[in-house]
């Protein structure tokens, strides 16, 4: 039976298991459009590109399933750029489906023409080193080959972002229905075996040790290993630090949990690393730029190592360890925890963390360096708030990392999604559209006022299908970063940074949505009736423009 390339696709489409496609239409794309009209697919109108592309995102990340974004050719296609840099960061399995102009027209100076023809803009330069596969599909007689490749990256155990560009004529061509037959939509095996002498000189290495240490990465998540990595922990008492992006690897309100390792942080994590930890074992964490604190050597001086991920290109990027193990995170613990169970390893000297923590502060508070100060109380009650309130858990995209990293205790029933990959501004209200409906549970977006205003209409599709979200706007302003950095190394040579704001209650009130400001702790007695679950919140939180968190960039 022969069908239209665009009805292959969609039927590709649906055999990947694609629930959703987030985009907009335009001329070079509509058949595809046409094809999805009586699918199961549902697919979601954006404001603008660069939202279906982070829509895709935080849909990839919230569900672990592959997420899709379609669009036109030109600026259809140009405007994604930014959210698919992001999921390329990420390792998010997104299938970006994207127009062109007819093959006949290619080098002729078509409207919105991307073939790099005649000096046309190249998409496919475009896109090369931000997709792990991209492909301009001039012909008909080779895409099964093509839709393969496409799969074998979109189902692999380090998957990202690819990008396929059908010009309008070859969407509308026939092809053999049976061509879906040959693509292989299997999942990879696990590629990587964990050899039985890696879990032996692991138990040896923390069987010599006295104060062992776990820094848990986004790799224990991943691979779901928190109920491993938890044994492991309350089995020997091993304090465990999470990087930003693992945050709730381990319950932070259980009594090992030294909170988040990282230069934007409180610095407990930091200080038991430097100095109390003589055994390190980084399980899925590159220990980056953030959680380094700039690659300072002082950090790992004189301990033993341990390093763990699936990913070979993260072992030893930064550092040297006394033990490389390229494995997946879960069946490392589990195989550990064994191990460690038949081998009878003793548990370490306790460690009271709370106590430890409670010094720290001491410490930090008397010598003037505490991250933050009063101006920030009604910042961290309401995040103690959010932790009384939702005991059953939340979901919170987070481009404000700095207040949810320190005043937040992600707990085993929640999911915390902190702005990493690029770190772009105006990624976590699309974020958390894409990921409503995959949750279940609650879902915040907290945001500053420059983020929001990049990405504030996409507000209106949360309008325009119904989905329920919460979003957190912290209004001081000021790009704050910018503002706090200008005045620590710029002598208060303020440029670029402030602006004006609309009054935001009027901006919800022409949403249809609900707006609660706060610029006080006591004013959080004014949540206390609204609907979390149902319908749109616009909480506004209201800073001091001059009030900065005392922690330093290094740059």
């Amino acid at each position: 039976m022969q069908i239209t390339v665009s009805e292959l696709i969609v039927r590709f489409m649906e055999r990947l298991g694609l629930t959703h496609a987030f985009g907009m239409p335009g001329a070079h794309i509509l058949p595809i459009y046409d094809s999805l009209y009586a699918s199961k697919i549902k697919t979601v109108l954006v404001k603008h590109e660069q939202g279906a592309a982070f829509m895709a995102g935080g849909f990839a990340r919230a569900s672990g399933r592959i997420a899709a974004c379609i669009t036109t050719a030109g600026p259809g296609a140009t405007n994604l750029v930014t959210g698919i840099a992001n999921a390329y960061a990420e390792r998010q399995p997104v299938l970006v489906i994207t127009g062109e102009t007819s093959t006949h027209f290619f080098g002729k100076g078509g409207l919105q023409e991307s073939s790099g023809e005649g000096g046309s803009i190249d998409q496919v330069a475009l896109f090369a080193g931000i997709t792990r596969y991209h492909k301009l599909v001039e012909r008909t007689d080779y895409l099964p080959t093509v839709l393969n490749q496409a799969v074998k990256h979109l189902l692999s155990r380090t998957p990202g972002p690819v990008a396929l560009s059908i010009p309008y004529n070859v969407q509308k061509e026939t092809v053999d229905a049976d061509a879906l037959e040959r693509i292989s939509f299997a999942r990879p095996l696990d590629e990587h075996a964990l050899p039985a002498p890696h879990i032996d000189e692991s138990v040896a290495l923390i069987r010599a040790s006295r104060r062992p240490l776990i820094i848990a990465g986004y790799g224990c998540l991943r691979s779901e290993a928190q109920a491993p990595l938890r044994r492991v922990s309350e089995r020997l008492g091993i304090p465990v630090a999470s990087t930003l992006k693992a945050k709730g690897a381990i319950d932070e309100r259980s009594a090992l949990a030294l909170g988040s390792l990282g230069v934007t942080s409180c610095g407990y994590a930091m200080h038991y690393l430097e100095h109390k930890a003589d055994l390190v074992l980084v399980l899925g964490a590159a220990f980056g730029e953030r959680t380094s604190y700039a690659w300072d050597t002082h950090l790992l001086a004189g301990k033993k190592l341990i390093q763990v991920d699936n990913c070979a290109q993260q072992l030893e990027k930064t550092f040297r360890a006394d033990l490389a193990v390229q494995a997946d995170l879960g069946a490392y613990l589990q195989a550990l925890d064994a191990a460690l169970a038949a081998q009878r390893v003793p548990a370490k000297e306790p460690a009271d963390i709370g106590a430890f923590i409670a010094a720290t502060r001491a410490r930090t508070d008397a010598a003037g360096e505490a991250i933050f100060d009063h101006r920030f109380d009604h910042v961290r009650a309401f995040y103690g708030w959010l932790e009384q309130r939702f005991p059953d858990g939340l979901a919170l995209f987070d481009d404000n990392i700095v207040f949810a990293q320190n005043f937040y205790r992600v707990s085993a029933k929640d999911r915390y999604f902190p702005n990493t990959g690029i770190s772009s501004l105006g990624h976590a209200i699309p974020a958390a559209i894409g990921a409503a409906g995959e949750l279940g549970m609650p879902v915040f977006a907290a945001i500053g006022d420059g983020g929001f205003q990049m990405c504030a209409m996409e507000l209106m599709t949360a309008v325009n299908h119904g989905i329920a979200l919460n979003v957190v706007l912290f209004n001081n302003r000021t790009m704050g970063l910018i503002r706090k950095n200008q005045h620590h190394l710029y002598h208060d040579r303020f440029i670029d940074c402030d602006f004006t704001n609309p009054d935001y209650a009027l901006l919800a009130q022409s949403f249809g949505i609900r707006h609660c400001r706060l610029e006080n702790g006591a004013q959080l007695a004014k949540l206390a009736t609204m609907d979390f679950r149902q319908g749109i919140n616009l909480i506004e939180i209201v800073l001091d423009q001059d009030a900065y968190p005392n922690y330093s960039s290094r740059r």
